[in-house]
């Protein structure tokens, strides 16, 4: 399997470049180990403002098989245009200066304090990077299921696995993603021009007014958190949606979904695995699939390896990342 080298950056990567004093670095870092997604996700800036502009090949062109002074039609491959565009997701962190000022570090507390709302934002990108929808939400990004979201048409219909107890008119559904990042595959986007991941700015003390209705004044300490992201999937192939029913997982796949055919069936969808591949499920589906492996196997598809820096769990040698944003409640994908 080929990795990405360092010309390809994750959002801790890109941080530490642009802020040589480490603060959004430690923002990314408290950031990805809570949502295992931005250790594998690759981020390239867009190219047509805050939108990104790509084409992609719909058609091969087809030889002729040629008979002695027989001629050849020049023929030519298909393209397409597809544009991806990004969503501005803002916060404001307020503490109260002398509560603050009570502890003897001023810049720690307030950190400690803003981790809810760092926490708060990373949940909301994984939701959207999931299940955001443009054309429902406007001012959000669409995310991976209303991409993958039907088999009844456009290609990218081949990338979506069903397990068979899966029924458009039941909500009881989760999904498993194979993805493979790479700039020319799947990717992060960022507005051209801007800085790349979570940007902070320390807004210093200010004056609450009207604190609780009453129209008193408070010092506080304001911090100001913005982040501008998208996705692009370039090419629907590096992309495998799985869905199955959530409330019949068994641990050893007598009945119910079988995790570890549905995940070797994903495997098989995409063209290669070269480029930063990775699993994304849920904390239960994760604890079902060691069930499923532990009983079903001698030789295990799943280990434990150290991956980047920590120990990760892998299967099929790629590395599963637990997201909990993905739901247990997912209407089935309609046949």
């Amino acid at each position: 399997m080929a990795l990405l080298s360092a010309t390809h950056p994750t959002l801790l990567d890109l941080a530490k470049r642009q802020d040589p004093d480490g603060n959004i670095a430690t923002v990314a870092e408290i950031l990805s180990e809570t949502n295992e997604i931005l250790d594998d996700m690759i981020w390239l800036e867009c190219n047509d403002g805050t939108s990104h502009q790509t084409t992609v090949r719909t058609g091969l062109p087809e030889g002729t098989w040629r008979k002695i002074y027989g001629g050849v039609q020049p023929t030519k491959s298909t393209t397409a245009k597809i544009k991806d565009s990004t969503g501005m997701l803002e916060a404001y962190a307020e503490v109260d200066k002398a509560l603050a000022d009570l502890n003897s570090n001023t810049a720690a507390f307030r950190l400690s304090e803003s981790t809810a709302h760092l926490e708060g934002m990373n949940q909301q990108l994984a939701e959207t990077l999931f299940y955001g929808d443009a054309d429902t939400n406007p001012e959000r990004f669409t995310g991976l299921a209303p991409r993958y979201s039907t088999k009844a048409a456009g290609e990218q219909a081949q990338n979506i696995i069903l397990q068979s107890g899966v029924t458009p008119d039941n909500a009881d559904n989760s999904s498993i993603y194979l993805i493979v990042w790479d700039p020319n595959k799947v990717h992060g986007l960022y507005p051209k021009g801007s800085m790349a991941g979570l940007h902070h700015e320390n807004k210093g003390q200010v004056t609450i007014e009207n604190l609780n209705g009453d129209g008193g004044r408070m010092e506080a300490y304001r911090d100001h958190f913005r982040w501008d992201c998208g996705i692009c999937v370039r090419d629907w192939r590096y992309v495998v949606r799985i869905q199955y029913n959530d409330e019949d997982l068994t641990g050893d796949a007598s009945s119910g979904p079988d995790l570890i055919d549905l995940m070797a069936e994903a495997c098989d969808q995409v063209p290669n695995l070269n480029g930063r591949p990775a699993w994304y499920m849920n904390k239960r589906a994760m604890s079902y699939l060691r069930r499923q492996v532990r009983s079903s196997t001698s030789g295990s598809t799943l280990s434990r390896e150290d991956y980047n820096g920590k120990m990760t769990t892998m299967m099929e040698g790629i590395p599963c990342r637990r997201v909990d944003a993905l739901l247990r409640t997912e209407t089935g994908i309609a046949t």
